[in-house]
């Protein structure tokens, strides 16, 4: 009997079992990682037929319930329907969604995400009552404040959107950007005052607070030139330099441009005056260079970029579509080939 345990005890025979065992094991993890990607791949494939043919309600609510798909999936699949532009179908998965959630918080996250897509989708109406539910039941959601926020400027109820200011600045945001930003377009849309008072009234507002300088003067130079010359901030000329590229010729102040190094190369390379022989910004200097030989064949364009989110668009915009920051355009200056040869001169 010791004779057979001393043969169990043969370090031979323990490599052995050691390597069948090893063997084994790879064995069967082998085939369990291959049934595994089996399943996954059939559920992938199930997953990805959902978008091809949209689930209706009932169908949706069925394989929730049945956890034949998570939520997290649904909200997948609803966000792949957003960035796609289909917004009716994303706001009907959110529907069901916020439907089946029972936990408070998941709930919150999915009224927010369904108020953005109204809002996205030009439901301003919707995406205000949604956020409204939120803030009824969060009251402290700077987020819903600021959605809500944007939805009454759209909708120019400028008294309402000055209130949301209230409860921002108590959770400790700073809105004083946004306060005068509203005071400034509450002014230009405000059918109280005439021009002038609309144009004293924003020249304070940007001498007190030395913000919003694209907003006023895009508007001081369409509707009152001389008071935009007369107010012209010479540290914002650059920042402006399409207004001032395309502002009407015969008002401008040709003293105010010969104390500006921009202006004088701004001018000189639009071909209204000859008071600089050179730049060191590529685009006027070429400019300059072909005004001088009498060749016109080059003009500029601008594009418009948001300094914050560094999205770039073919038109101004005063609070960015994409990020909604105030006051964040960026001008870019581009040469293009002029299309109609004109007399541009202030001589």
């Amino acid at each position: 009997m010791n004779r057979l345990f001393i043969e169990f005890r043969d370090p031979l025979l323990g490599i052995i079992v050691f390597f069948v065992l090893v063997f084994v094991i790879t064995l069967v993890s082998y085939w369990w990682g291959r049934y595994k990607r089996k399943e996954d791949s059939r559920y992938l494939s199930h997953f990805m037929n959902m978008f091809k043919t949209m689930p209706t309600q009932d169908e949706l609510k069925t394989l929730l319930q049945t956890n034949s798909i998570s939520m997290q999936s649904a909200l997948i699949m609803a966000q792949t329907y957003d960035s796609h532009g289909d917004y009716e179908k994303c706001i009907e998965i959110y529907l069901i969604m916020i439907e089946m959630q029972s936990d408070v918080v998941e709930k919150k996250e999915t009224l927010y995400l369904l108020g953005k897509t109204y809002f996205k989708a030009g439901f301003l109406e919707r995406a205000q009552e949604i956020f409204l539910q939120i803030l009824k039941q969060f009251p402290r959601t700077p987020k819903a404040l600021h959605y809500l926020l944007i939805i009454y400027e759209k909708m120019h109820q400028f008294e309402k959107a000055l209130e949301v200011l209230e409860p921002l600045e108590e959770l400790g945001v700073n809105v004083t950007k946004e306060h005068v930003y509203l005071q400034t377009v509450s002014i230009i849309r405000s059918a109280e005052y005439n021009v002038q008072e609309k144009g004293a009234a924003l020249v304070a507002l940007y001498e007190k607070h030395h913000l919003l300088s694209y907003l006023i003067f895009e508007y001081l130079f369409r509707t009152q030139p001389s008071l935009a010359w007369k107010s012209l901030d010479l540290s914002e000329a650059e920042r402006i330099g399409d207004i001032l590229w395309n502002a009407r010729e015969a008002e401008a102040n040709l003293d105010i441009i010969s104390s500006s190094r921009f202006l004088r190369e701004l001018y000189s390379a639009k071909g209204s005056v000859m008071l600089a022989q050179e730049s060191s910004m590529f685009e006027f200097d070429v400019l300059i260079k072909l005004n001088m030989a009498d060749q016109v064949g080059a003009t500029l364009q601008f594009d418009y970029l948001c300094n914050s989110c560094k999205q770039i668009y073919p038109f101004a915009f005063h609070r960015c579509p994409n990020c909604h920051h105030i006051d964040t355009v960026v001008t870019e200056m581009l040469l293009t080939k002029a299309h109609v040869e004109e007399n541009n001169s202030l001589q």
